[in-house]
């Protein structure tokens, strides 16, 4: 049988694709955005961790979720912190009374984290938003850096001390992923959430891009 890990990345590459050269991420890398998209992207993904750490919480316990579940990885509080970076202080006043936004793609995507009912599928989640985080989110940060100034104290969400040999790390995580003991059935739903899960991600960039056309979104 043809490993998991293996499976995601083939079965995922066009949404993966489709994703990352999304209108707003394709500017956004270019240098052709202006630091507030980098704070919007920022501001949505807050609520997408929050959802999502929640559901780890949740089924923390599950062997499924167990294999790969690491507190090593946790970005909700990096996310935060990031926020107080771009926006101030007040900026989880400001997320309560909309100043800062959460979009509809965004609350969608929230949403779907909240009503899952199978740890199997929020493996699918964990390995979309993760591994990425662990992947191209370290070029995001490094182009952002450079692009549009955004200070370091603004980047912790990209930073993983505790994993300082990233490439071995998703070694082991793709191992334990392969050694996970599903039927054809279970395998086929990570798949398929996975696929859903890169579309969400789409969803929130095209709102982002959506949203720049019609400034002021929110002013960090």
């Amino acid at each position: 049988m043809t490993r998991l890990s293996t499976v995601l990345r083939t079965s995922t590459a066009q949404a993966h694709e489709d994703a990352e050269r999304s209108p707003f991420m394709t500017r956004l890398l270019a240098g052709d955005g202006i630091p507030a998209d980098f704070s919007a992207l920022t501001a949505q993904l807050y609520p997408v961790y929050a959802a999502l750490e929640a559901a780890l919480d949740r089924f923390a316990s599950h062997p499924v979720v167990a294999a790969v579940h690491d507190p090593a990885l946790a970005r909700t509080d990096r996310l935060a912190s990031d926020l107080a970076e771009l926006y101030g202080p007040t900026w989880a006043a400001r997320r309560a009374d909309g100043s800062i936004p959460t979009l509809p793609a965004t609350a969608v995507y929230v949403d779907r984290l909240i009503r899952l009912d199978r740890p199997e599928a929020l493996v699918a989640h964990h390995y979309v938003r993760y591994l990425g985080d662990l992947s191209g989110g370290q070029i995001v940060a490094r182009l952002v850096a450079r692009h549009y100034g955004v200070p370091a104290e603004a980047l912790s969400f990209y930073r993983f001390e505790a994993i300082p040999k990233r490439k071995a790390y998703k070694d082991a995580y793709r191992a334990r992923l392969d050694a996970l003991a599903l039927d054809d059935r279970t395998r086929a739903l990570v798949v398929a959430t996975a696929i859903e899960a890169f579309g969400l991600n789409r969803a929130v960039f095209t709102d982002l891009e959506t949203a720049r056309h019609r400034r002021p979104l929110h002013v960090a």
